[in-house]
């Protein structure tokens, strides 16, 4: 069967499907839209059904993108999504609101299973539900309890699923119709009528004891104190800084033991392989390719680690609500804040949630300053770029200075993007006023393995979707570093020689010097000479100046570029450490290529740069124009280049 699970959004709707599928699960988009079509695999009685986890949705009535989505597939029997059965999870402390969406796909006639989810939390509240009241009402769907977060009643939904039989044409109200998608009036008449029929049934499905008092109170004195218009920026702006404190703190450890297995790896590889060509692209492209994605992973686990913690407690819902205050007088919609906050973890998905934003002006603004914020994706050139030149000291003998400075990146991405925002608000015109609808779902203790999913998935993105990037342009990269024009190298190295032979090198250096020689006159060397003048005001040199280039594929690329270009001509007899190898890294008069005005300058270029070609593609395909994206690359291109100089020229 092809199964949908439905709900509203904060019903525990990820939890069940988390519980039913376990692992076996994969995200793709539903045909045609950019919206996330996350599947998974249900095992009933020995055979695999397919659960789809539909957007979270208030009505079946669309008013965006993921809302249509939800409405094409339930009420077209030919599309491709159309389901056998529908699990609908509902918030069992918040039937009033919930039963709404519920009543309307049970009009639908779809073999039906209603799951009252977080029972656990109505009770806390004083709130016990009539189960038979309630199939009164709804007599051909199959109700059971759940409290996904624990795993509680996955095998009684399995069963329930399992025994559901065809609908014998019972609808909620004969008086009530569904509405046609376009029929805007019938659709409000529709939805008044069947929240005053709820209202009337909700007595007597739903008793509330005292509890449900002493819960609110209870919530409403934590809201007061972290939705405060002071205190809630102050305990957003800690709770950031505590997470990149600790993410610097623990990350390092995996990170150096990483970094130091693929170096010994590599130098194990180049003494152990025969001399040739295919070893070479072995020891120097393909290890230190995957050993620049693999050294990332623990700080993207990290990361994603905390954002689920905010999001499972319900802090998330506040931080969106308290950044609404600020958005506002920058021209962006309080929706706007989700899409910002997204683009932390990554701009791609932040942009496609931009859906949900009616508001064309604002939707645009927000498209178009979303990159701006510090995606995961430039967290391995920060990474890199502060263990080389910002001091591993504490100051006040607590804060780490590079977990600072980390702070201090996402910080500048965050102000860089509101203040855009404000530039393109005078620039893009239209009337209309957005508004901020956004539900406060009750505070409650982290889930740990539905956390550990949420990391594990997002790692396995990283991976595959980084990786094979990083993993293919490492391999050009070393094929571009390891071949030339054959006269060119060939008459460099003799003058390496030579120089070698006046200076009166030792075999080590003289190696060194004629690795370093057909280095520059190889196809990526002659490259960077070339862009060396226009990138030279920033600090760099030309082959930092490649490692630009290529990681407009991607920006996590740097990284793997550099180990790339840096193993190119290694022997593997030093067994150095990409970073010690860019520590080390001298220009011409001998000068250190890394210095802090260099790395400041790098770290700052990447906070402005539009340097992701598939958040490009996305743009385009969301505003179906190529206009848009090309504005972007554009002012984030001399936005980069402009803050990277004065960087430069003051710490010079």
């Amino acid at each position: 069967m092809k199964i949908a699970l439905l709900g509203n959004p904060n019903t525990g709707k990820s939890s069940v499907f988390n519980m039913l599928t376990g692992m076996r699960q994969h995200v793709g988009n539903f045909p045609g839209v950019t919206v996330d079509k996350k599947t998974g695999v249900i095992e009933i009685d020995g055979d695999e059904h397919e659960l789809i986890d539909f957007p979270g949705t208030y009505s079946l009535y669309p008013r965006s993108k993921d809302e249509e989505v939800v409405y094409k597939s339930l009420c077209d029997e030919k599309n491709e999504d159309y389901p056998d059965a529908v699990i609908v999870v509902v918030d069992a402390s918040n039937l009033e609101r919930n039963l709404l969406f519920f009543s309307q796909v049970y009009d639908l006639q779809i073999p039906t299973v209603l799951v009252l989810n977080m029972t656990d939390l109505a009770k806390k509240q004083g709130k016990e539900i009539n189960i038979s009241a309630l199939q009164d009402v709804f007599p051909e769907a199959t109700i059971v309890e759940s409290i996904a977060r624990i795993k509680s009643g996955k095998n009684t939904i399995k069963t329930a699923v399992a025994q559901l039989k065809e609908r014998k044409g019972h609808v909620f109200d004969p008086s009530i119709h569904v509405a046609s998608s376009s029929d805007i009036n019938d659709q409000e008449e529709d939805t008044q009528q069947r929240f005053k029929k709820l209202n009337t049934l909700i007595s007597s499905i739903e008793v509330k004891e005292e509890k449900e008092k002493l819960a609110e109170r209870a919530e409403n004195k934590w809201d007061k104190i972290l939705v405060h218009p002071v205190f809630g920026y102050l305990i957003f702006a800690v709770i950031l800084l505590v997470i990149f404190q600790f993410i610097y703190v623990f990350a390092s450890i995996p990170m150096d033991f990483i970094d130091g297995v693929f170096a010994d790896f590599s130098h194990w590889l180049t003494v152990s392989l025969p001399d040739g060509i295919l070893s070479d692209l072995i020891t120097q492209g393909i290890v230190p390719g995957i050993g620049g994605i693999a050294i990332f992973i623990p700080q993207i686990a990290l990361l994603f680690f905390f954002i689920a913690i905010l999001e499972e407690t319900g802090y998330l819902s506040r931080v969106v609500f308290i950044m609404d205050r600020l958005m506002r007088p920058f021209g962006l919609n309080g929706k706007s804040v989700v899409p910002l906050l997204s683009s932390v973890a990554c701009a791609i998905p932040g942009i496609m949630s931009a859906r949900t934003i009616s508001d064309w002006k604002e939707r645009m603004i927000t498209i178009m300053v979303a990159p701006l914020m510090s995606c995961s994706a430039r967290i391995p050139v920060y990474t890199i770029l502060i263990a080389m030149v910002i001091p591993d000291v504490k100051v006040f003998g607590f804060m780490n200075v590079q977990g600072l400075v980390l702070f201090g990146l996402y910080a500048l991405g965050l102000v860089s993007s509101l203040g855009m925002a404000l530039i393109f608000k005078f620039f893009i015109r239209q009337k209309t006023t957005g508004f901020l609808m956004l539900e406060m779902p009750s505070y409650k203790m982290p889930r740990w393995q539905n956390i550990g999913v949420v990391v594990v998935e997002k790692v396995k993105l990283f991976i595959w979707d980084a990786g094979k990037i990083i993993l293919s342009i490492s391999i050009v990269l070393w094929a571009m570093a390891s071949f030339g024009p054959t006269d060119r190298r060939e008459q460099a190295v003799v003058q390496a020689k030579i120089e070698a032979k006046e200076k009166e090198l030792n075999p080590v250096e003289t190696s060194q010097l004629i690795a370093a020689t057909q280095l520059e006159n190889s196809y990526i060397g002659i490259l960077g000479k070339t862009i060396e003048p226009v990138i030279e005001p920033l600090g760099y040199d030309w082959k930092i100046g490649i490692s630009l280039i290529t990681s407009f594929a991607a920006r996590e690329v740097f990284v793997g570029s550099m180990a790339t270009i840096y193993a190119v001509g290694d022997d593997g007899e030093n067994n150095v450490p990409l970073i010690a190898k860019m520590r080390n890294e001298k220009r011409i008069d001998g000068t250190p290529v890394f210095t802090l005005a260099t790395g400041v300058s790098l770290m700052i270029f990447y906070v402005f740069a539009m340097q992701c070609m598939a958040t490009l593609a996305v743009v385009k395909r969301e505003t179906k124009s190529w206009k848009w994206p090309m504005i972007q690359v554009g002012y984030m291109g001399v936005l980069a280049y402009i803050g990277a100089w004065i960087a430069y020229t003051l710490l010079s």
